[in-house]
């Protein structure tokens, strides 16, 4: 989740303890760091805490791009993720969130691109996901159509990294781009957008695996979404887990505990229109 703060170590460990003990899965923070140095690595080294649930690496388009156009880069890459001992990985795509940033990276070629070369390399599974913002029509479609293991939305209405970097950084004359960080896809648009992208072409082979992210604040949502979208769906949260994981670990087994029984009523005795 998190990774390069003081508190990370512990967060993240809260995080795998719980995942362990209820049978989540967990997307790791930025595992770009790990490629330079492995000072970080304790805040990353958490599969020994969670042998039964999923654990999965997180690197940047940017970093795939690095990697596919520098082989040392992509055997450290590699490296990394056995190492970690994970079980796949998640490729988060963030170009407003890049564009804003001061220090942000600029990609040379089309994430779609990246990503269709970077499959033919590697033999684990890869999950693609967009931070903040969602994807629209043409993405998914694309996206849908190569052998990934899932895609996760990542939709507009969590946590805005866009919006993040607005607050750091001012261009030129201090003038803003601020309006950037208010584009995206919620959700709910992107759960539309993909049944719309199945039903007009119902024999093609498309990817069938979801997460839904991005402003889940309940098990609730996660139901609702995970119902209304026409194929296989879960659900994941970020801030509502890392408001329970800082300090207290009973604090955050309580919290789960409560969304996982009211998904199970939810489940039992709720349909969606």
């Amino acid at each position: 989740m998190t990774g390069g703060t003081g508190e990370a170590a512990n967060i993240n460990k809260n995080l795998a303890r719980v995942a362990q003990e209820f049978g989540l899965g967990m997307g790791l923070g930025s595992c770009r760091t790990l490629l330079d140095s492995d000072d970080s690595f304790k805040d990353f080294d958490l599969k020994g805490l969670m042998p039964d649930a999923p654990l999965l690496a997180n690197f940047g388009i940017a970093q795939l791009e690095k990697a596919l156009l520098n082989e040392k880069v992509l055997s450290r890459m590699q490296a990394v993720l056995e190492k970690l001992r994970v079980d796949g990985v998640i490729v988060h795509i963030n170009p407003t969130q890049e564009w804003l940033q001061p220090e942000g990276d600029r990609l040379v070629h089309s994430p779609l691109e990246v990503i269709a070369e970077f499959l033919e390399k590697v033999d684990y599974p890869v999950i693609v996901k967009e931070v903040g913002q969602g994807m629209g029509p043409k993405s998914l479609e694309q996206l849908m159509r190569m052998p990934l293991a899932a895609i996760e939305f990542g939709a507009f209405g969590g946590t805005n990294f866009a919006k993040l970097e607005s607050l750091r950084s001012t261009q030129g004359n201090g003038i803003t781009q601020a309006e950037l960080t208010n584009i995206g896809h919620t959700a709910q648009q992107m759960v539309e957008i993909v049944n719309d992208i199945k039903r007009m072409a119902p024999h093609e082979h498309f990817v069938d695996n979801f997460i839904i992210s991005g402003g889940v604040k309940s098990f609730l949502d996660g139901f609702y979404l995970c119902e209304k979208l026409n194929a296989c769906a879960i659900y994941g949260q970020a801030k509502m887990m890392l408001d329970h994981a800082a300090d207290d670990y009973n604090l955050l087994a309580n919290f789960v505990d409560g969304q996982v029984k009211g998904l199970e009523f939810a489940t039992s005795y709720l349909t969606v229109r």
